[in-house]
């Protein structure tokens, strides 16, 4: 019998669902009891927790106050850890309990540190040590304690989004501070988000990626408050994630291309089994696609794929539907409303149209931010006002923006460029191919040698001169990686992206050089 019950509104995550009523009232009541521990406007309150309906009504909390929610990358390693708690300078650390009991030494004196109960739907997609579930004697139960709180009645505060510490290639990550918005400068961040993301009132939003990541934290807090629904997934599992667009009826999705990859590595007949005719705004970011996924989503979804390019710091500066897609393949779009680009040379001269140069933008009416306590390497990215993230690309006479890649990922072989993600996308379009990874490594003759790790697809043998081979039909010979190896797992983050870095960093360790 056909469910015809109207859908649940509010957030969801597993089996947990709260109305947007309920997150409120906590939300206010977080933020009463902040206000108590004595955190106020401008303050951080760092949190630390794996998708959870508590991680969005914890941002609410901080917001509410005027204070920055400083998302913590999970992943990083106690030292890690306790830099940004240091670095922030927060008093107040939200955590999941079995995080928080591998920091018993890693938490700075005077920090209270709430302990969220970490809820069935992470224990059923993550290995976490069963006598880790309890509240550390070093925290508090949240709660319980939450149980103990007023909400705040204090007057409303200008609300800045929160401070996502950027993961640094060399040295500590910086955390992104923009300022409080203006009322006109919040309009246009409304209209912005309303066309980029594609949210708008009574949204049915699904976000699989991890909420300390910028753009899904961004996509996340605005889809939360929109009066539709807001489906969190712990974790990315392709089947699992096409049965909740169809149980939810979901309309809007941010995603990145490792996803795509994914969805398409699966059975067609699996991909049959769901009905995705509830789509209407697919947006995804983070990471180049590679063309061929990008038309058979298309071909799959219809229409509804869309993508912009940015970052922490710019914001989105381009944007791309799924004609400009089609039309232009390997296109991040055009210059997005508000937003102004300059492609530079290595000498400082703006190039034009065709020609290939570091990425600089502007949007004049987002808010200006610092990197917190870094003042220093903010001025280091700027440019005449223009700020830049190291990326490289051009702009064509139509008016399209590509990527090449990241200007410190460019490897220089004997003097040439040479820009991994051209051959990234090659080895993408090997059968039998399921990710992989180009980058430079030391070499005694060139500089620098081109090295590709390639992970199979379950169940494939690939062989290292066929791929050479078939690389060669596609890529200039010098283009073509002298070193291949064949690893069945690349270390990746909780977003599904590749930790070059892990794969790179012992090469040059071993040479005793970084270039």
């Amino acid at each position: 019998m056909t469910d015809t019950s109207p859908p649940f509104r509010g957030i969801i995550s597993g089996d947990s669902k709260r109305s947007h009523a309920e997150v409120a009232d906590r939300a206010d009541r977080i933020a009463g009891g902040l206000q108590r521990l004595g955190v106020k406007q401008g303050d951080s309150v760092c949190i630390l927790m794996r998708n959870d309906i508590a991680f969005i009504e914890a941002a609410y909390a901080a917001m509410r106050l005027g204070a920055y929610a400083v998302p913590i990358n999970w992943h990083f390693k106690p030292e890690e850890i306790n830099y940004v708690l240091k670095d922030s300078g927060t008093s107040v650390l939200v955590g999941h309990a079995d995080m928080l009991h591998q920091l018993r030494d890693a938490i700075p004196a005077g920090i209270t540190v709430l302990s969220v109960p970490t809820p069935p739907e992470i224990l059923a997609n993550y290995k976490i040590d069963p006598d880790h579930l309890a509240t550390p004697d070093f925290g508090t139960d949240l709660e319980s304690w939450l149980e103990q709180q007023r909400p705040y009645d204090g007057p409303a505060l200008p609300q800045p989004s929160n401070m996502i510490y950027t993961s640094g290639t060399t040295g500590h990550p910086k955390g992104v501070r923009r300022n409080a918005p203006m009322p006109e400068q919040t309009a246009f961040a409304e209209r912005m988000r309303a066309m980029i993301y594609g949210l708008k009132p009574g949204a049915r939003a699904l976000l699989p990626g991890p909420l300390y990541h910028s753009a899904p934290n961004s996509f996340g807090l605005r889809a939360g408050r929109l009066g539709g629904a807001l489906v969190l997934m712990p974790r990315f599992d392709p089947e699992q994630f096409m049965r909740l667009i169809e149980v939810q009826k979901i309309d809007t999705i941010f995603m990145v291309p490792t996803m795509f990859i994914r969805l398409m590595k699966l059975p067609e007949q699996t991909r049959r089994k769901y009905d995705m005719s509830s789509l209407r705004h697919v947006i995804h970011a983070a990471a180049p696609c590679p063309a061929d996924i990008k038309r058979a989503m298309i071909e799959w979804w219809g229409p509804v794929i869309y993508e912009f390019y940015g970052s922490t710091e710019s914001g989105a500066v381009t944007f791309a539907n799924s004609e400009d897609a089609l039309k232009k393949p390997g296109t991040v779009g055009k210059i997005a409303p508000g937003a102004e680009l300059r492609f530079v040379g290595d000498d400082g001269r703006i190039l034009p149209q065709g020609e290939i140069g570091e990425i600089y933008s502007r949007i004049a009416a987002n808010p200006d931010f610092t990197y917190h306590n870094k003042p220093e390497k903010r001025a280091e990215i700027e440019r005449d006002g223009f700020i830049t993230s190291g990326d490289v690309g051009y702009i064509d006479e139509d008016g399209y923006v590509f990527i090449c890649d990241r200007k410190r990922d460019m490897v220089i072989s004997g003097g040439v460029n040479i820009y991994p993600a051209e051959i990234e996308a090659a080895l993408h379009a090997i059968p039998g191919v399921h990710d992989c990874a180009v980058f430079g490594i030391p070499d005694e003759e060139f500089g620098e040698a081109l090295m590709a790790v390639v992970e199979p697809q379950a169940g494939v043998t690939l062989d290292v001169a066929d791929i050479r081979a078939q690389l060669k039909t596609s890529l200039a010979d010098y283009k073509v990686p002298k070193h291949v190896e064949i690893q069945t797992q690349l270390p990746r983050e909780d977003s599904g992206k590749i930790f070059k870095r892990r794969l790179r960093d012992p090469y040059w360790e071993r040479a005793g050089r970084r270039i």
